[in-house]
């Protein structure tokens, strides 16, 4: 379990113990210091294994050893999801429904497809054989904070949290207010209920690309003749596994992408995949070509 020290990971760590009781013994708190809030942080650290030790369940702590100063909300998350995958294969997340509209709206600003705005999701399958469970998902932040309160139960405040640096502090202090009161309604459920429908097209076109396509061998070709006359989030998305699974080829700009996934509709084409080579569609399948190195 992911273990902050805030609400909703204590709330989820004690309700997990409360329920579970028979796997009390496998159960194992993660807890990962940034080492961004100095005393604070290791105060958390404290915390949480005060907290872990009185409930009879082992907690692993880790520290941003690379950590530095004016380091990305990015990079901390990279480094933070790094150590957890270092020890769990399944790892519970205390992501509750507030979670959902900051995550949303964060990613319609960098124009998310239905993939990225159906996050975070209640099951969420991860490489190699890895799984994301987020079961708070269906609570606000205050029911929970309300909960632990009526049982006197004290959690961690991360400081931060109240301040402007981080993108998604500025939307859940400014952003998502505004935009409640502008709803005049209930605006954070009705994102959810967005996000829980997003995922349901976003399952269905996954699952419809199956059905067409073979399986992507890594470092293949893609098969484009499946694709024809279908819909062009179909020849996307086969673009996008065709690009994860060929590791010569660079990350491309969006802009590169649209253009490629253009070309690769209209023909044969040959477009640069980063410095390693290009991208070399016949019509028929879309290969991979090494740059050739000049003899010395």
């Amino acid at each position: 379990m992911a273990f902050s020290g805030g609400g909703d990971s204590l709330a989820l760590l004690l309700l997990v113990w409360a329920h579970w009781p028979e796997r009390r013994p496998t159960l194992r708190a993660l807890h990962f210091d940034h080492r961004l809030r100095g005393a604070a942080s290791r105060s958390d650290a404290r915390f949480c294994q005060r907290v872990c030790r009185e409930l009879g369940v082992e907690c692993v702590t880790g520290t941003w050893k690379e950590r530095r100063r004016g380091a990305s909300e990015a990079e901390a998350r990279a480094a933070r999801m790094a150590f957890f995958e270092q020890h769990t294969r399944v790892l519970w997340l205390g992501h509750q429904q507030d979670d959902i509209a900051e995550s949303m709206l964060m990613r319609l600003a960098r124009g998310s497809g239905t993939s990225g705005l159906a996050a975070p999701r209640p099951v969420q399958p991860q490489p190699r054989g890895r799984v994301h469970l987020r079961p708070l998902l269906p609570l606000k932040k205050a029911e929970i904070a309300a909960a632990l309160r009526a049982v006197g139960v004290a959690w961690r405040e991360d400081a931060t949290n109240a301040g402007d640096d981080f993108f998604r502090n500025r939307v859940r202090r400014t952003v998502v207010p505004a935009w409640v009161r502008a709803a005049q309604r209930d605006a954070e459920s009705g994102a959810a209920i967005s996000r829980a429908l997003l995922e349901e097209d976003d399952t269905a076109l996954e699952a419809w690309l199956d059905e067409i396509l073979p399986p992507l061998p890594r470092r293949g070709a893609l098969a484009l003749t499946p694709l024809v006359g279908r819909p062009r989030a179909l020849w996307r998305r086969a673009l996008h596994r065709w690009l994860r699974a060929e590791p010569r080829a660079g990350e491309l700009s969006r802009a590169a992408f649209e253009t490629l996934l253009t070309a690769i509709m209209r023909g044969p084409t040959r477009q640069s995949a980063g410095r390693a080579g290009f991208a070399v569609s016949d019509g028929n399948e879309l290969r991979f070509q090494s740059v050739r190195k000049k003899s010395a």
